[in-house]
């Protein structure tokens, strides 16, 4: 086969994907939920990301193959200090989020991923992560009604 028949071949894979999940999201109850969300609002995202994924590879097999697809990476090789870097962030975040709340211990697992992906600025990583979890934290608390721990939970 040639390489624009499979590049054709995983595009129209991606968008069966997305047909069977719509049709699997047809069956659902349409009332809304605790949080006042469907259960059909999260699968009917992943249909729609699968349907633009599928559509735009179709589109790109089609019009000169998967841009940067075959690049030379084969002589890459993975950065091993990085992966520890974000599991352990992972992992602290998974220990750390009864005693010190969910916007530390994400703030952490923000700074340990900035870490992994190179940066060593710890200050700034741990402000742009308390600056990204905050609105979320807000959102899950405010909007949908979900308690997410808070700052030393444990101890007040």
């Amino acid at each position: 086969m040639t390489t624009k028949i499979w590049q054709v071949s995983i595009s129209c894979f991606i968008l069966a994907l997305a047909l069977v999940f719509g049709l699997g999201v047809s069956g659902l109850p349409t009332d809304a939920g605790y949080a006042g969300i469907s259960s059909r609002f999260v699968p009917i995202l992943i249909t729609v990301f699968l349907a633009v994924v599928g559509a735009l590879l179709l589109w790109q097999s089609l019009t000169g193959g998967f841009r940067h697809f075959f690049d030379d990476t084969a002589n890459v090789r993975a950065d091993l200090r990085g992966v520890i870097w974000v599991s352990a962030g992972i992992l602290l975040m998974a220990l750390l989020i009864s005693y010190i709340g969910f916007v530390l211990s994400a703030a952490v697992l923000f700074v340990c991923t900035a870490r992994g992906f190179g940066s060593r600025a710890l200050l700034r990583d741990l402000a742009i992560g308390v600056a990204l979890v905050l609105p979320v934290y807000w959102l899950f608390g405010q909007v949908l009604a979900v308690s997410l721990p808070k700052l030393f939970n444990q101890w007040l």
